[in-house]
């Protein structure tokens, strides 16, 4: 069968081990972790992503990377952020 194992070159050397496939598990569940807490203490990420889909489905551009740059650096937009955390503070 020169060398071919049901239908496979043989190991593959880039393959990771299963401690490796475990550590990378571990990483990942850490790395998701520490992005949930950092989304938690910086709430104007949520109002930026939230403002930015509103106004594009509401809009609905031709061109969206054009409208994204336009959106996000519109010099008003952290007086727009600003003033929406502190709604949001005076709400809860």
């Amino acid at each position: 069968m020169d060398g071919l194992q049901g239908g496979l070159l043989g190991p593959d050397p880039g393959a990771l081990s299963p401690e490796q496939i475990e550590e990378l598990r571990k990483i990942k569940i850490q790395t998701r972790i520490a992005n949930e807490k950092y989304l938690r203490t910086h709430k104007e990420v949520e109002l930026l992503l939230n403002g930015f889909f509103r106004q594009m489905f509401l809009q609905r551009p031709g061109n969206i990377l054009e409208f994204a740059a336009d959106y996000f650096t519109d010099p008003r937009l952290p007086n727009k952020i600003h003033t929406q955390l502190i709604k949001d503070k005076k709400a809860t």
